[in-house]
């Protein structure tokens, strides 16, 4: 897992020097050409779509998973520690997600991994009683690049059948172990009867692609907005955290004057469910809130309208 880790602290995030200090100034106009010649808005009339993740992780991490302690711990011992930070997850920090969720009036996409959605079910059942999207994550914390394809079959199945059997609802979406598919993933989800991933970074807005001869819609994660990088990794502050959210939104409601424009942000269960973390998620939804023609909505039902819209991108 260590591997995990250390890409989000390779990857782009905006230096502590941009970060602190930052001076607002005007935007120049966007050759809406530059990106795209046939620019196109969303289909519901929406300026900016907001797509806002929730991981439920917490408790089907292995033993002695990736923390903010020091990893040396000597072989054949568990860290203690480490596993209550995992154990906040599910004990406080969903939680207290969940009612400010309820407080902002915004409905979420969560991916669930299946071990700890059967070690949590009232937990689990509750986010989608509040009106929010379960979404696969793999049985367990394991990557699945290298898994034969009946291996990596039955290891979704098995966590999509997770989340079913514990809430009701049948997931449409998926996301692998640290983005980590496999060449057959997308094969398998649409077997499965999937409708959409989130493993890719290449656009700010879904589209759709064609897997098994059927459309099968993508709507893009991004590392920017990882609460995992900024705040345990990169030790941002809640501050410099809403800096840099700020600035990502800012630019992209710009573009969406003329072209179809979706921001992407994640809240893990262990991160973000914490005291100042919701406060700063507080400060950021809100400050959104205020700009005409801000949607926050459900992955599944980006994927949906992505999938219905006759304009939405293609490749």
């Amino acid at each position: 897992m260590s591997d995990r880790r250390d890409f989000i602290k390779q990857t782009g995030l905006l230096s502590m020097a941009g970060i602190l200090g930052v001076n607002k100034t005007t935007a120049q106009p966007i050759n809406k050409t530059s990106f795209d010649p046939k620019p196109s808005k969303w289909a519901d009339g929406s300026r900016l779509v907001v797509s806002a993740t929730m991981l439920f992780e917490a408790g089907g991490q292995p033993d002695n998973a990736p923390s903010p302690f020091p990893p040396n711990m000597k072989p054949g011992f568990k860290d203690l520690p480490a596993a209550t930070w995992y154990e906040y997850g599910y004990k406080e920090g969903i939680p207290r997600m969940l009612d400010n969720w309820d407080r902002l009036g915004i409905k979420v996409t969560t991916h669930m991994v299946g071990s700890a959605v059967l070690k949590n079910p009232a937990l689990a059942k509750e986010i989608v009683d509040r009106g929010h999207e379960a979404s696969g994550h793999g049985m367990t914390w394991k990557d699945e690049y290298d898994m034969s394809y009946e291996e990596e079959k039955k290891f979704i199945k098995d966590g999509l059948d997770a989340i079913k059997k514990v809430t009701g609802k049948t997931a449409v979406g998926y996301n692998a172990n640290f983005l980590r598919r496999s060449q057959n993933t997308l094969k398998i989800l649409q077997e499965l009867g999937c409708i959409y991933h989130i493993d890719d970074l290449s656009r700010d807005e879904p589209f759709i692609i064609n897997v098994n001869n059927k459309d099968f819609a993508v709507v893009p994660y991004t590392v920017r907005n990882n609460d995992l990088g900024m705040i345990e990794l990169k030790n941002f502050s809640p501050d410099q955290y809403l800096t840099q959210i700020k600035m990502e939104f800012d630019q992209l409601y710009e573009e969406a004057a003329t072209r179809r424009r979706m921001l992407s942000v994640t809240f893990h269960d262990r991160v973000s469910g914490t005291p100042q973390m919701v406060r700063a998620a507080t400060e950021l939804i809100k400050y959104m809130q205020k700009h005409t023609g801000v949607a926050f909505k459900r992955k599944d039902e980006i994927a949906k309208m992505t999938l219905k819209d006759p304009t939405s991108l293609r490749e």
